[in-house]
């Protein structure tokens, strides 16, 4: 029985993607490296510092420290949040559905706690969470099920009794692995949607999302 509902963030509370892309477009191409699409697909659901290594052994360089690059992307990412960010489709409703219900309600980003605390405070939706947890305390992040698994922890409840909604495949993968049930809201200008179909359900909005689904589940 489901006990409790874990957001991700990035692309599913906020249309982020779009920052994080212009963000680290702007920084890897100042250290002349090429970005494009289908790298930042893969790319998704992941902490940055484990992009910046990714993107290090594909094509290293030496002038500026990974350390630097990571905090140059994530500082870009905060100003583009505080100046453009906006809840997507459905966020406010179903928050305040889950707030007026015996659910418990948890976050769970691969996004550094900063960038957390912009967002929620950008989009005014702090007091809805009990818990909400950054990859970036873990040993390792999505699709590694650990970050989810720590904040069932932190719910006090067990996995099994938890419902995560993603909108990355590495997310959808971490909360598979972690034993929960997962429903997916694919990014908008996703590619690879006919992989989607390993989650348990899949949405176009928070919209099409109702309480009663949780008894299906």
């Amino acid at each position: 029985m489901i006990k409790a509902v874990i957001f991700d963030m990035d692309g599913l509370l906020i249309d982020s993607e779009p920052f994080w892309q212009e963000s680290e477009t702007k920084v890897f191409s100042s250290l002349g490296l090429d970005v494009n699409k289908k790298m930042f697909e893969q790319f998704m659901g992941k902490r940055i510092d484990e992009v910046v290594d990714t993107m290090h052994k594909i094509t290293p360089w030496n002038q500026v420290p990974k350390e630097q690059v990571v905090e140059d992307i994530v500082e870009n990412v905060i100003r583009l949040v505080i100046e453009k960010g906006e809840a997507l489709s459905g966020v406010y409703e179903t928050l305040s559905n889950l707030k007026n219900s015996p659910y418990k309600i948890g976050l769970a980003s691969s996004s550094k706690m900063k960038i957390i605390s912009a967002v929620l405070k950008k989009l005014q939706i702090q007091d809805y969470f009990e818990v909400v947890h950054s990859a970036e305390y873990e040993e390792y992040g999505k699709p590694h099920p650990q970050t989810f698994i720590s904040t069932a922890k932190m719910l006090g409840v067990q996995a099994d009794e938890c419902l995560v909604f993603e909108d990355s495949l590495n997310g959808v993968i971490s909360a598979l692995a972690a034993g929960m049930k997962c429903i997916a809201i694919p990014e908008k200008e996703a590619t690879n949607l006919n992989k989607f179909i390993i989650a348990n359900k899949t949405l176009g909005t928070l919209n099409e999302f109702e309480l009663g689904l949780l008894k299906t589940l």
